[in-house]
């Protein structure tokens, strides 16, 4: 018969461990151990909790080996699954019909095999295979094009690397240009807490509009704001400011093809200022840098800050890019890299 010495503290906390602990094997584990100590038989020990010798003596041993903590230790092996048969059949169909949820993917699995298994079983088995959830990336839908993804290809490294090398090389100053639309609603985000947590969300009634351009070398941003609406009037005021910069040396915009920026006003204007500016293709928002600004803009200050008065909302966001290249410096570099996505080999979801 194995025997083990149990000082009074030990005791104490076995006794404690066999009705308080959260998982039900270990508190029993903690109870044939309290038995022990309390000098019982082992055939008593398992008439009591119901196990047989060989599991009895296990437990001593590892009482003995590690203490109460090696009792807590939980390792199952259970068998293999049933659908590791199936999983180039069920890899095959998940590739081009991704399940939204683990009850949808239970079912589609039963369809494909006839074995039925529960969500918490199908999620495990999804693990397994390499599958977990991920937010659907967005692309406008004619970015699909394998001409237009060819097309976008094309002008990032025959026109916009060049210009990039340029500006690298302190020859050529290039701003990456566009306009953000700031709704006053409310931005539900994630957060840490102890329960779900509810904000209060204003009218969405009200926009802060913001013209923004950005250094590509240097981060330095320009800024033309309103409560009303981006015009052909606002892009020029983005010029003048540009302009005042005296850079001493060209300056190029790079922009989308929005009306209010490629019209006659704001073509001839930026001529008589020397200011080049370069349309991307259409559909291309992932070559324009700036469009990472507003991502971050949002999840720095929005996205789960509640501001209920509007002038609030427009500080706010005003105050984060105001001090976006200085107290987040370091954040933006990482933000603001020259490595543009691209579409060619990405998966793209079924219609």
């Amino acid at each position: 018969m194995i025997q083990i010495d149990f000082s009074e503290e030990e005791i104490d906390q076995l006794n404690y461990e066999r009705y308080h602990y959260p998982h039900p094997l270990v508190q029993k584990r903690m109870e044939a151990l309290y038995l022990k100590s309390q000098k019982l038989s082992h055939q008593k020990i398992c008439q009591i909790c119901r196990i047989s010798k060989t599991t009895l003596i296990v437990y001593l041993k590892k009482y003995q080996e590690g203490g109460k903590e090696s009792l807590k230790k939980l390792v199952y092996q259970g068998q293999a699954s049933e659908l590791n048969q199936h999983h180039i059949t069920i890899e095959e169909y998940f590739q081009e019909n991704p399940p939204r949820t683990a009850t949808e993917a239970s079912a589609m699995i039963e369809k494909l095999t006839g074995i039925k298994r529960s969500p918490t079983q199908v999620r495990e088995f999804m693990k397994k295979i390499g599958m977990k959830t991920r937010k659907i990336g967005y692309v406008p839908g004619k970015a699909t094009n394998p001409d237009k993804i060819q097309e976008q290809e094309e002008f990032q490294k025959e026109i916009l690397e060049p210009l990039l090398k340029e500006a690298k090389e302190g020859k050529r100053a290039v701003y990456f240009v566009d306009a953000a639309h700031f709704v006053h609603r409310a931005y539900l985000g994630f957060l840490w807490c102890f329960q779900r947590i509810f904000m209060a969300s204003p009218s969405g009634r009200k926009r802060f509009n913001v013209l923004g351009a950005i250094n590509a070398l240097t981060h330095q941003i320009i800024l033309v704001t309103n409560d009303s609406y981006i015009n052909a009037k606002s892009v020029c005021e983005l010029l003048d400011k540009l302009a005042a910069l005296c850079l001493n040396m060209p300056i190029t915009l790079i922009l989308d093809n929005a009306r209010y920026q490629k019209c006659h006003l704001v073509e001839e204007y930026a001529k008589k200022l020397g200011i080049q500016l370069l349309y991307l293709p259409s559909y291309s928002p992932h070559l324009n840098l700036i469009e990472r600004l507003w991502k971050f803009v949002r999840n720095e200050c929005l996205y789960s800050r509640y501001y209920e008065a509007f002038d609030d909302f427009k500080k706010a966001i005003t105050h984060c890019l105001e001090t976006a290249n200085t107290s987040q410096k370091k954040q933006l570099a990482t933000l603001l890299t020259w490595n543009f996505q691209s579409f060619r080999k990405v998966k793209f979801l079924a219609v």
